[in-house]
């Protein structure tokens, strides 16, 4: 269920499916690097303003699933417009920051996304663009990235289905809101 909060910036409201902590699994993939699975942990929060607040880290698993050492990390800021065009600005623990733009789908939490700008630092690896896709799907947050280098084309290179996270007191706000239930305790699997 997508909650809107009450002091979420009215332009953002579009946007508001992305809200929460998010964790998930996925996988990455790249010529020229170890192929993996890896967990991921996202953040997209507000503080009222006309922007969302994003981070992101993800970390390479073992073969249990346990984690084995960092593998990305990047934090940002998305905004979007009255015509549902998406800006960010994202920078990366790789010495990368980028510029992307895009659209919210139609008539659905889904959004694409392209470089439009990308500066790298001197001990960065090698890296030219890419794209995204986020999708609210059954309740999950899914999302794939593409990467391009000078060597290698735009290639898919790493997916994500995250789930969200809900804290205690998101649990407690919830019972609040429950209509109320008999007291018999018998009642409710009739």
């Amino acid at each position: 269920m997508i909650q809107i909060p009450s002091d979420l910036n009215p332009g953002l409201v579009p946007l508001a499916f992305l809200l929460g902590n998010w964790e998930g699994a996925g996988v990455f993939d790249f010529p020229g690097e170890e192929k993996c699975n890896f967990g991921q942990e996202v953040v997209f929060s507000h503080d009222g303003r006309d922007f969302l607040q994003y981070t992101s880290h993800t970390w390479v698993l073992d073969a249990e699933g346990k984690k084995v050492r960092p593998l990305e990390s990047e934090s940002g800021y998305w905004r979007i417009d009255k015509d549902r065009k998406v800006e960010i600005v994202m920078v990366r623990d790789q010495g990368v920051v980028e510029v992307w733009y895009g659209e919210l789908a139609d008539q659905k939490p889904q959004i694409d996304l392209v470089t439009d700008a990308v500066a790298r630092t001197a001990a960065s690896g090698p890296y030219s663009g890419g794209k995204r896709l986020y999708g609210y799907v059954k309740s999950d947050l899914m999302w794939v990235g593409e990467k391009a280098t000078p060597d290698v084309e735009l290639r898919p290179y790493m997916s994500a289905q995250l789930k969200k996270v809900v804290t205690p007191e998101e649990v407690a706000e919830m019972a609040r809101n429950l209509p109320d239930m008999p007291d018999d305790g018998i009642a409710f699997f009739r």
